[in-house]
């Protein structure tokens, strides 16, 4: 490992921790020697890294610090050139936009080496024909990260229709469907909702009570019971 990819892997690892880490484990976790992992510190700190702490006491990587320019391996720039390409593609308009935008600013700031192989690069994502929705994808990925409550008409598998408030938490995306994960308080249970079934939807300015994080692990222990979509 060169010196600039040890220094990087190190800023890394100070960012997964939000509390300050001894001096000692910051050396472990990047598999180096106690005297080196100073060393790294005070090299950092040289350059403007907003390290704070000291030998002894434990480090910690001020919010908000930025990384300097990235460095990814080539593995790790086709995983960001196919992963930004497939939601350019599959996403609705803004997702599709903010896809395109992120590459462009990850690509601004690599070296200019990996900036060509980000750039040439021959993965590609073939066109695939998505489902109609009647409700924006924007509003349920908007419902789903500020937590509020949709009241949603529904129609089933069987074409039978609905009217449903739900605590969105998971918008999935499948190739050519997109699935609403929600609590449904009319059946007092999970369900699974097809965007595009769903034909009309209106954001309540409530919250729902429950977290994410504590929807999706409930829900998660839940999928050994046999389910089907509703």
């Amino acid at each position: 490992m060169s010196r600039s990819e040890r220094l990087l892997r190190l800023l890394q690892v100070l960012r997964a921790h939000r509390r300050p880490v001894s001096g000692r484990l910051l050396a472990e976790e990047t598999g180096v020697s106690l005297r080196t992992l100073y060393r790294d510190i005070a090299s950092l700190q040289a350059q403007g890294a907003a390290i704070e702490g000291e030998a002894g006491v434990g480090y910690v990587l001020k919010p908000g610090f930025l990384l300097p320019p990235l460095m990814f391996s080539s593995e790790e720039i086709e995983a960001l050139v196919l992963g930004s390409r497939w939601v350019a593609e599959r996403g609705d308009g803004a997702l599709s936009a903010a896809a395109r935008g992120a590459l462009a600013k990850i690509a601004a700031v690599l070296p200019e080496d990996l900036k060509t192989e980000l750039q040439t690069s021959g993965l590609v994502v073939a066109s695939m024909e998505i489902e109609h929705h009647a409700v924006p994808l924007a509003l349920l990925r908007q419902a789903v990260r500020e937590r509020r409550k949709l009241t949603i008409h529904y129609r089933d598998g069987g074409d039978a229709e609905s009217r449903r408030t739900v605590w969105p938490f998971v918008l999935a995306f499948f190739d050519q469907v997109r699935m609403l994960v929600a609590w449904c308080e009319l059946r007092q249970d999970f369900r699974h909702f097809r965007a595009d079934r769903i034909g009309a939807a209106e954001m309540s300015g409530e919250r729902y009570p429950s977290s994410r994080p504590a929807l999706m692990k409930a829900w998660r222990d839940s999928q050994g019971i046999t389910r089907t979509f509703d």
